[in-house]
């Protein structure tokens, strides 16, 4: 093989030399003018220039970092003095107000058919207990009582197995998740000073009435309620209709009612004295109350053997003799 200039391949090849023959310096390194011993005065000069910018930009992102801290920090918990509202607190706020809204869809779609749509309950002609009496609202209906209620069902409330009200949490068979148990007692538990929107709850839009304006609820707690000194807390087994004070105590017995006082064993009585006592109790046991009327044979049983046991006790310790 050959190239065009005919030269053999031997021929190609660089020039060889001789081993003792050193290559020249110049093809492997600088002149000694490339490695100057020490900085010029431009080269030390755009070096400090560098630092010192490196430091400003330093010093801006610490400034920049610590006002972002700060700010973000009363931005969290609120400003000095009440200036502004703390986040958590606007969020937690939100998040009532959707629970609230939520859960009245929720008792709409699954609760008003027995209680009401406005928790009027047996008072409104439903079959179910009243749930928006201040009375009840006040300690009873609290948020532990309801979800208890929820999870157990009805049997929870008197411990009736039997009970029409079913359970909903879906720990326990029910429909509803927590978050739903939720929602739906934060919605019985709502204030009735806060207005709350109605919102499809498949669209979660406002819903609008016919009259053009956006429908809105409250909720049936009352703040400001405060029970009457005379009332009596309302019973954990309770399915009445509403609450109230303590009914006033009624008359007891007439003015001219026979009285009886009771007295410990062991202390004699006189026979005359009962006797008299067991006549006045049968000429005025018609005219007694129809309560009392029940309980007056049982006293003259009591007051005849007694007076039997004292007729005898005479014969008898005469026949000992």
């Amino acid at each position: 093989m050959s190239d065009p200039s005919g030269r053999e391949p031997e021929q190609r090849l660089p020039a060889r030399r001789p081993p003792s023959e050193a290559a020249p310096a110049a093809r492997f390194s600088a002149p000694e003018s490339a490695h100057p011993a020490e900085l010029s005065p431009e080269r030390a000069a755009k070096i400090v220039r560098q630092s010192a910018n490196a430091r400003l930009v330093g010093f801006l992102v610490v400034c920049v970092v610590v006002l972002f801290t700060i700010v973000y920090y009363f931005y969290e918990v609120g400003a000095p003095l009440g200036l502004t509202t703390p986040r958590l607190d606007e969020q937690a706020e939100v998040q009532q107000v959707v629970a609230v809204e939520r859960g009245y869809n929720l008792y709409q779609a699954n609760c008003a058919r027995c209680h009401g749509p406005s928790g009027e309950g047996t008072t409104g002609g439903y079959i179910a207990p009243v749930l928006n009496d201040q009375m009840k609202l006040f300690a009873h209906l609290n948020a532990i009582y309801l979800k208890n209620v929820l999870t157990a069902g009805g049997r929870y409330v008197c411990g009736n197995a039997n009970s029409l009200m079913p359970i909903w949490a879906d720990t326990n068979g029910g429909p509803l998740n927590y978050r739903q148990i939720e929602e739906l007692i934060a919605f019985l538990r709502a204030p009735a000073t806060q207005e709350f929107i109605v919102r499809n709850p498949e669209l979660n839009e406002p819903v609008i009435g016919a009259d053009g304006k956006v429908q809105t609820f409250r909720g049936w707690v009352d703040p400001s309620f405060k029970p009457a000194p005379d009332a009596t807390a309302v019973p954990a087994c309770y399915l009445g209709d509403g609450g109230g004070p303590t009914q006033a105590p009624t008359e007891s017995l007439p003015p001219d009612a026979v009285t009886l006082e009771i007295t410990a064993e062991g202390i004699a009585y006189d026979v005359k004295e009962l006797e008299g006592m067991l006549e006045k109790i049968r000429s005025q046991k018609d005219s007694a109350p129809e309560a009392f009327k029940k309980v007056f044979p049982m006293f003259e049983r009591v007051i005849e053997a007694r007076l039997k046991a004292l007729k005898e006790a005479p014969a008898a310790q005469e026949g000992g003799k």
